[in-house]
């Protein structure tokens, strides 16, 4: 310092200055360093000491001055900065970068220097600017008025200085000729991290944020997969933000959506760690040897809109230093060694077995809580919450954006709109069809753009491609823009797989898929895993393949498009006739007999199929795939159902001309009457009923008359023509016995045995019954029904013989349960209650009746021909328990599954193994006390077989 100069006192402002990178700098220009350096000091002491500033200490690339007037500080600053922004230095690269710090407070001089606080603070808050950069205190805005011209300060916020426990708010000067975009100030906050502040509350995935959680604390690098909307940014910054003691240097959040450039991923990176570019060093090297010595976990998101490039800066981040751990998020995985790769599930939509609702229903709570200005859904809208969530597959992003809807229409308005997951969900919105970024826009990554765009010498990008840029806000304002940005990446074949996959309505396996494009699919099926477009789920028999149901929404929009629906659900028709004909065959092709355990996961399947026979594909290929439904929709309480499709057939029928030949008719008509039976519809199960016969007589075909005419006795039943039924069951046995089509009547055989069971005739039914046993079990589609056993069950109880209806009862349901024949099983359950009642067991009894009708209630399942007998029947044991034991045990088991119901009833004891049973009595003279009925009849020994 000049002797000359006096120091200022008072309130003075001091400034602090070096060359940021200087030693790197200094590496490589070598021996032409030094004429830089002496440059650098020229123009410095030229724009600085010459505007008043009393230059204190010179020391390499550093200066410190003091001022006793803060405004012209702040103008020597800027005159430095754009001094050396325009000069003209031997290369770009040679060209210094150098950072500035003003601090003002109240100092006196002695000696020729300052023993001061204020002039550590202002060391700090140079120490915390970066090259170009120009911070200063608050102390030093309160007293620069005014400022140069042109010139403004921008508020940085609060922060703590090195050295120091307090906070100071720290400012940048911004001007023209100055650079403005710079990464965070480098300073030692507490907090440290740059994790975005949520506006919404986090609802569930404790379990999953248990697992990720273990997983990110044994591996360096775990990559979370899932679709877009899957919630996987929200959970990775949630685990995040609950591990930020754990990092000493720090949990950083790197979105890689707004990197519009491959080369740009480790800038960005850097730009968020507080990193500039050194010159003539790759900025991937500066990352890399930054990392290295330090303990930080860096959250990478949507690393899938630069999936290589992301990939090379994740292996050279980890090989360069062990403390690195990386979380990244993305739609696929980069194959790294070392990566594990852990698939983000959907929200569980099924309740817990605490009662607790499931968390898709408690986010869509919370969410339609916030679109309705804070009131929560009617307790009453409960279950169709559930239909909403389970409708969109858990999906967090659909959940939000169904919340949104819920502000127009009510939660049963939403469910029943959602056959069209995207047109619901999308309504009001536009939909941008995005380019391939991720995440919406904020301030903060336009600087990150802007800042990266500085960095390597780049124009920051204009307002057009700014505008490109804003899209990535708008791929998460609507699902159609969040599956496009993946459908976008997708190659030929991946995507007219995902396209055709759209038809299927559940998951499919290998063979299927392969079945269904007719070409070995593994390659483009592994593009669609890999990119979360399709959800591979292991199991034992081999892995399945599903797609959410919004996915599949737009895959569905695709194939219309594309021009490929006829020919894909066509496709898809033929192979579920093809799997509803497997149904009915065992592993060597021959037939075995039907259970329909095999058709309740082809359900939705057939639906879908029957759904596009209905309205653009072939109503007589629909009534095929109804006719392997037949039994299915009676026994699953689904009649209703069926008649449903059968109309919609029917009007397919009449808008194409399509030619149905007179055997099919027939036998649509022939299920649509006993759908309508069992649907109490009696009207309509007779006028079908005659619609069939009519048919089968045009088409000449004898075993398809004799089954439609042994039907006939059901409307009359249900009509309570029970005479005239059983002139028509004789009539229609006689016919088929000389036209040599017994098999085909046999419903009429089991019709005729009820009625003649119901007159008493039990002689009759059981010789009837015990010639129908052989035919019986000569129809796979009909024997796992065990009728025969039913009825002469049935017969048993008539006779007061509990052995006999023990066996043959539990026979029929064991038979009945083990095929899936869940509406018949009811009918069991009540014959096996009147057994318990009549063995004295009169608390099972009333359990068993109240599980069956719960059953059958549930189903919408009419009584039938036995309804009276169950009736009387209870009301016996009723007045035999009395009111509050009957009705105690029959509430229990209205509470009851089938299953359990079932059970119970299997564990019925046998009659001969009850204390005072004589049946193996050793006493000769005891045995046969209670001979079995009617001995005579070879029919009664049949029953006991």
């Amino acid at each position: 310092m000049s002797p000359r100069i006096q120091l200022p006192s008072g309130w003075v402002t001091f400034v602090f200055t070096d060359i940021e990178g200087s030693t790197r700098l200094a590496q490589l220009l070598g021996a032409d360093y030094r004429p830089v350096l002496a440059e650098h000091r020229r123009l410095l002491r030229r724009t600085l000491a010459a505007t008043g500033g009393a230059e204190l200490l010179t020391e390499g690339d550093s200066f410190f001055l003091a001022f006793d007037d803060a405004a012209a500080a702040l103008t020597a600053c800027l005159t430095a900065q754009r001094a050396l922004a325009s000069h003209d230095w031997p290369t770009a690269e040679a060209a210094p970068r150098v950072r500035m710090g003003l601090h003002t407070g109240y100092a006196e001089p002695r000696d020729g220097e300052y023993a001061s606080p204020e002039v550590h603070r202002a060391a700090r808050v140079a120490a915390a600017a970066h090259g170009g950069q120009v911070l200063c205190s608050a102390s030093t805005v309160r007293r620069a008025d005014p400022l140069p011209p042109g010139a403004t300060l921008l508020d940085l916020g609060l922060h703590r200085l090195r050295g120091f426990d307090d906070r100071e708010r720290l400012f940048q000067l911004v001007a023209p000729g100055l650079e403005r975009q710079f990464p965070r100030p480098r300073t030692a906050d507490a907090v440290a991290h740059n994790l975005p502040t949520q506006v919404t509350s986090f609802v569930g995935r404790q379990v999953e944020r248990a697992e990720l959680g273990r997983l990110v604390e044994q591996h360096r690098l775990v990559t979370v997969l899932g679709a877009g909307g899957a919630g996987k940014t929200r959970l990775a910054v949630e685990l995040a933000g609950g591990v930020v003691e754990a990092y000493p240097d720090g949990v950083w959040f790197v979105d890689i959506a707004a990197v519009t450039d491959p080369g740009l991923v480790a800038f960005a990176i850097a730009a968020v760690l507080g990193l500039r570019p050194e010159p003539g060093r790759p900025m991937l090297d500066t990352l890399v040897e930054y990392a290295a010595a330090r303990r930080m976990l860096v959250v990478l998101d949507t690393c899938d809109t630069q999936p290589a490039a992301c990939g090379e800066v994740i292996s050279r981040l980890l090989s360069g230093g062990g403390g690195v751990r990386v979380l990244a998020t993305s739609r696929e995985s980069f194959s790294l060694p070392g990566e594990v790769v852990w698939r983000i599930p959907p929200l569980s939509v099924d309740p817990r077995p605490d009662g607790v609702e499931s968390d898709a229903v408690a986010l869509l709570l919370d969410r339609t809580a916030a679109a309705r200005g804070g009131r929560r859904p009617d307790p009453s809208e409960s279950a169709d919450l559930r239909r909403v969530v389970q409708r969109l597959d858990g999906l967090p992003l659909a959940i939000e954006l169904a919340a949104a809807r819920l502000r127009v229409l009510s939660v049963g308005q939403l469910a029943e709109r959602l056959d069209d997951v995207l047109g619901t969900l999308d309504a009001g919105r536009e939909d941008p069809d995005p380019p391939p970024v991720e995440r919406g826009w904020s301030g903060n990554q336009q600087d990150t753009v802007d800042l990266v765009a500085a960095a390597i010498g780049t124009p920051p990008p204009t307002p057009a491609s700014r505008a490109v840029q804003r899209s990535a806000t708008e791929r998460h304002l609507t699902m159609q823009a969040t599956v496009t940005w993946s459908y976008r990446t997708l190659g030929p074949r991946a995507a007219r797989l995902l396209r055709w996959l759209a038809v299927f309505a559940g998951p499919v396996d290998l063979p299927t898929v392969e079945w269904l494009l007719g070409d070995d699919p593994l390659d483009p099926l592994s593009v669609l895993v890999d990119k979360s477009m399709v959800l591979a789920e292991p199991r034992a028999a081999g892995s399945s393949y599903r797609m959410l149901d919004p996915i599949r929404a737009y895959a569905a929009r695709r194939l219309a498009e594309a021009g490929e629906e006829q020919a894909a659900r066509d496709r898809h028709v033929a192979w579920s006739a093809h799997a509803l004909e497997r149904a009915h065959l065992g592993p060597d092709g021959r037939p075995v007999t039907l259970s329909l355990y095999t058709l309740d996961p082809l359900a939705d399947e057939l639906r879908a199929a029957l759904r596009w026979c209905a309205t653009g594909g072939s109503a007589r290929a629909g009534l095929r795939l109804t006719g392997g439904l037949d039994q299915w929709w009676r026994e699953r309480g689904l009649a209703r159902e069926g008649r449903l499709w059968l109309f919609r057939l029917y009007g397919r029928i009449a808008e194409t001309g399509e030619r149905i030949p007179d055997a099919e008719l027939a036998a649509a008509y022939h299920m649509h009457s006993l759908h309508a039976g069992a649907d109490g519809e009696f009207a309509e199960e007779l006028r079908y009923s005659q619609r069939a016969e009519a048919a089968a007589r045009q088409a000449g075909d004898a075993g398809l008359l004799a089954r439609v005419l042994a039907g006939r006795a059901a409307p009359l039943v249900d009509m309570g023509q029970f005479f005239e039924a059983e002139r028509v069951c004789r009539e229609v046995i006689d016919w088929a016995h000389g036209q040599d089509v017994v098999g085909e009547a046999l419903f009429a055989v089991f019709s005729l045995a009820e009625l003649l069971w119901r007159r008493g005739a039990l002689d009759e039914a059981a010789e009837l019954l015990g010639a129908a046993r052989p035919v019986e079990a000569a129809r796979p589609v009909e024997r796992g029904r065990r009728s025969v056993d039913m009825l002469l069950g049935m017969v048993a109880l008539a006779r007061g013989d509990v052995i006999a209806a023990h066996e043959h009862l539990l026979v029929a349901l064991r038979s009945r349960m083990g095929h899936g024949y869940h509406g018949r099983a009811c009918d069991t359950l009540n014959a096996i209650a009147v057994r318990c009642a009549l063995g004295g067991d009169r608390l099972t009894a009333a359990r068993l009746f109240g599980a069956a009708q719960s059953t059958r209630a549930s189903m919408r399942a009419t009584p039938g021909i036995y309804g009276g007998y169950w009736a009387d029947q209870q009301a016996e044991l009723r007045s035999m328990a009395g009111d509050a034991a009957f009705d105690d045990a029959y509430g229990e088991g209205a509470e009851m599954g089938l299953d359990e119901a079932v059970a119970l009833a299997l564990d019925v004891e046998h009659p001969d193994l009850a204390a005072d049973s004589t049946r193996f009595s050793t006493d000769l003279s005891q045995q046969h006390t209670r001979p079995p009925a009617h001995p005579a009849h070879p029919a009664s020994r049949t029953e006991r077989a």
